[in-house]
């Protein structure tokens, strides 16, 4: 499982700056849950090949009893309970405050590894800038600069040293990963019936069932077998959880659900045909296609509704999640098991559309047929010359696109093209992903 990094501090040290920058995008997920305001922030990070996932909080007020700051306060307790590294952020140039030490107190109460980090640094001498902050305790502090960058690349991969460090070794698995089979991933809102929809395919022509606690973050994988096929079940639904739960509120863990999908070769998305499609369920669609997985969604609790309402959220549905049209969608009750066996279909072969081999002769017969039905715009005098395509990666497949000026290709024709290879070669239920490499120009001026 990824580790997860909480960024905490009082107002306005630089917190969401420091976000941006090991996210490198301001689009990051909302955990926009019942009884939590939108200001914990949640994104994926690289540094090399080590991905992480990040919490970002608003202004800490851990002794706060009212208001929004009371709300904020909870969900950056949350933050932290989710956290293996808490990155604890001050102003380097307000120095040290007395709502700093009380934030000290609660970190060092949480039992959580906690890295000291002053900002807002540049051009400023290390010792006069961290002085004042050794009268926390806890330890000699990092030095960055989040908004110019400095120090941040150390600051990450010692964090991410730390997280990896205090974790239990992971469980070997005697059999191979091939195995495990396809593993799936069931994703959605509390109360939606993941529980339900895992009993009824455990409990349908069962061979294989048992409990895998995961070394790292309490998740559960069920491995199964339905009709001859190996799969494996990643359970969401916060059966347990590391540490302290602050609130009674929180049944739905955002950081479990993200490192699932991660996890996981299909991602099932199930919605509740009872209830309007919410923000949040869009949110984590878009973190699937943001991963790459394949998907297919259900909406459970279909049986007993009327025609006006069914009509009412498939309308509901075209408008907040048009960007899934990709993904099969499948109407079905976990509870009475119906649309069970079309769905397991579903899975079975958005999962092969993700793994799957696309020769270079064929996709570059399928890349001179949609030139031919339709050619890129001109810019300027150029127009951009598409000579020959591969395949660069599987799930999600990825299709690189080699020819001259590929850079004015514009947005629309690029979802052009992605429409033309997934009809071509039914590609259903993955993401498709297409890279454009041009070829330098020998005639171009150079530089010296």
């Amino acid at each position: 499982m990824k580790p997860v990094i909480a960024l905490v501090g009082r107002p306005n040290v630089g917190k969401s700056t420091l976000f941006n920058r090991l996210t490198r995008s301001r689009d990051a997920l909302v955990a926009d849950l019942p009884g939590l305001t939108r200001d914990r922030h949640y994104g994926e990070g690289r540094v090399g090949e080590r991905p992480f996932l990040v919490i970002d909080t608003g202004g800490f007020e851990p002794v706060a009893k009212e208001g929004i700051m009371h709300e904020m306060a909870k969900q950056t307790k949350q933050a932290v309970a989710e956290a293996d590294v808490v990155i604890f952020i001050v102003d380097g140039r307000q120095g040290l405050t007395p709502h700093d030490k009380t934030i000290t107190d609660f970190l060092r109460k949480s039992g959580r590894s906690v890295m000291l980090v002053v900002n807002k640094s540049e051009g400023m001498k290390y010792t006069s800038v961290t002085a004042e902050f050794y009268e926390l305790g806890m330890g000699d502090p990092y030095v960055i600069s989040a908004a110019h960058g400095d120090g941040v690349t150390d600051l990450v991969e010692e964090s991410l040293d730390l997280a990896f460090a205090q974790r239990p070794p992971e469980v070997e698995e005697p059999d191979g990963k091939e195995d495990r089979g396809i593993k799936i991933a069931i994703v959605g809102r509390p109360n939606v019936g993941k529980s339900t929809l895992v009993n009824t395919l455990l409990g349908e022509e069962r061979v294989i069932a048992f409990d895998m606690p995961g070394t790292t973050r309490d998740s559960i994988e069920i491995p199964f077998e339905r009709d001859g096929k190996k799969y494996t079940l990643i359970d969401t639904a916060g059966i347990r959880r590391r540490g302290k739960v602050f609130e009674a509120i929180e049944k739905f863990s955002v950081v479990k659900t993200l490192q699932s999908i991660s996890e996981a070769n299909v991602v099932l998305l199930l919605l509740d045909a009872q209830q309007d499609i919410s923000e949040q369920d869009a949110h984590i669609a878009g973190f699937v296609l943001e991963t790459g997985r394949a998907l297919v969604v259900g909406v459970n609790k279909w049986d007993g509704l009327t025609s006006d309402r069914r009509d009412e959220i498939k309308m509901d549905m075209d408008r907040k999640l048009n960007f899934l049209s990709f993904a099969k969608f499948h109407f079905i009750s976990a509870l009475k098991s119906t649309g069970i066996t079309p769905l397991m279909k579903s899975i079975d072969s958005a999962y092969a559309a993700a793994m799957s081999n696309l020769t270079t002769p064929k996709l570059t017969r399928a890349l001179i047929e949609a030139v031919e039905h339709q050619q890129p715009r001109r810019k300027g005098s150029i127009r951009p010359k598409l000579r020959y395509a591969h395949q660069g990666g599987m799930n999600p497949p990825i299709v690189v696109i080699h020819g001259n000026a590929l850079e004015s290709i514009e947005d629309n024709y690029k979802r052009y093209l992605e429409k033309h290879f997934r009809e071509t070669f039914s590609l259903v239920g993955t993401p498709l992903r297409i890279e454009f490499r041009s070829s330098r120009n020998p005639y171009a001026r150079q530089e010296k």
